[in-house]
């Protein structure tokens, strides 16, 4: 399964770099490949500075050996090897109304020291950060979640729509980090569900990102907007740093196992402020923005 899944990632991780520099019509991705001195390693493609993309990353990686002592005690396991492999990317667009987006679909194995496979999952999840609310755009986005969804498990959607609701919630702000979408984990071989039909549904999310994300992407990139605008994306950029660093539980593996730390990272935004008890004008678009996230929605 582990090898089958990262064959997986390889491509899909070529699928969408070569759509994206399609869209983008300027900027290349640029490519390095890096070691983990413990085991494994990965593939990084980073967009910096282009037409559509400010700042972009779609990063695959492989990695293995001894699970590190914090990492046990975070699973409640012993002494125990891991191997881990996915696919993450974190996509920030120059205009303002077009919205950032995240996505991660991943794989995990344990096995113990005679190397018996002792447990192993899938995770991950997509989920898209708006500065201005089109509804529209948040339906779309939502719909081909589902759409993905349903081909597996009518009560999917729903579960994984909630639970994204939940993770990606700064708690320190009250406050969601953007409208959502999915987020699924420890996705095991039980309830009647076998490790090669996740595989099947993970795969199927994947395969759904670029539906979900372009049309968007297409539709809002070439509006006209003011340096207030801009200024408004770049304080809300702020509360994704803060979730990235605070919360996310991706940024947390990966700096305990000594993962590379400029793959960790690209997630964060070129431009951001932070503004001293910033809050929109009262009937604005901004605060118009701020009331969904208070209160997550349901989009479809």
């Amino acid at each position: 399964m582990k090898d089958k899944f990262y064959q997986y990632i390889v491509k899909l991780q070529d699928t969408i770099t070569s759509k994206l520099e399609q869209v983008d019509t300027q900027a290349k991705f640029r490519e390095d490949l890096w070691e983990r001195p413990e085991g494994g390693g990965g593939k990084t493609r980073v967009i910096e500075n282009g037409k559509v993309f400010e700042k972009g990353g779609v990063n695959i990686s492989a990695v293995h050996g001894p699970l590190p002592k914090s990492m046990q005690a975070y699973f409640k396991v012993d002494d125990c090897d891991f191997f881990a492999c996915g696919l993450s990317l974190v996509l920030h667009p120059r205009n303002p109304f077009t919205p950032t987006v995240h996505a991660n679909w991943r794989y995990f194995e344990m096995y113990d020291k005679q190397g018996n496979t002792i447990d192993q999952w899938f995770g991950g999840g997509q989920d898209l950060t708006p500065y201005y609310l089109f509804e529209q755009d948040a339906k779309h986005f939502h719909n081909v979640c589902k759409q993905a969804c349903d081909k597996h498990d009518a009560e999917f959607y729903n579960e994984f729509k909630t639970k994204c609701d939940q993770y990606f919630w700064n708690s320190h702000r009250n406050e969601a980090r953007g409208v959502g979408g999915l987020f699924f984990d420890y996705c095991k071989a039980e309830h009647g569900k076998s490790i090669e039909d996740w595989f099947n549904f993970v795969t199927q999310v994947g395969d759904s990102f670029l539906d979900a994300y372009i049309p968007i992407v297409e539709k809002r990139k070439d509006l006209v907007y003011t340096l207030q605008n801009r200024d408004w994306q770049e304080i809300r950029r702020g509360r994704y740093v803060e979730f990235n660093l605070v919360h996310d539980k991706g940024t947390l593996f990966g700096l305990k196992t000594n993962g590379r730390i400029e793959s960790i990272l690209m997630s964060l935004p070129p431009h951001v402020q932070w503004v001293y008890d910033h809050n929109p004008e009262k009937g604005s678009e901004e605060e118009k923005l701020i009331a969904v996230l208070k209160n997550p929605k349901t989009w479809v």
